[in-house]
């Protein structure tokens, strides 16, 4: 894998994510909408917000990048199935982040077997 593209891309990912669990934590408009919308509570925008940032800080511990990228994996795949079955307008977003999430997965498969 190339190492520049690997470190851009998850670059691109810690800024995203943190971004996006900011917006969760301080109660932007539209993430309190989503996840009324959602009907799970919310309770869930925080813990989703938790699994963002910490999944985005677990991209650059040596060792953990895989569990991280499979949390942000995750955590996307359902962003998706939200956007695409309840939310509406577009998750191509969410599907984006998580192709590179994926892709920072696929990187670091190894430290799954460990």
């Amino acid at each position: 894998m190339n190492t520049t593209l690997l470190m851009i891309i998850k670059g691109l990912l810690t800024a995203a994510f943190v971004m996006a669990g900011t917006a969760k934590f301080i109660g932007v408009e539209m993430m309190v909408q989503a996840f009324d919308a959602l009907g799970i509570g919310q309770w869930f925008r925080y813990a989703t917000g938790v699994i963002e940032f910490g999944g985005a800080a677990l991209l650059w511990i040596k060792g953990r990048e895989a569990i991280g990228a499979g949390l942000l994996t995750c955590t996307m795949i359902g962003a998706v199935l939200s956007h695409v079955f309840i939310l509406g307008p577009s998750a191509i977003p969410a599907l984006i982040l998580g192709v590179l999430a994926a892709y920072v997965l696929y990187a670091h498969r190894g430290q799954l077997s460990a």
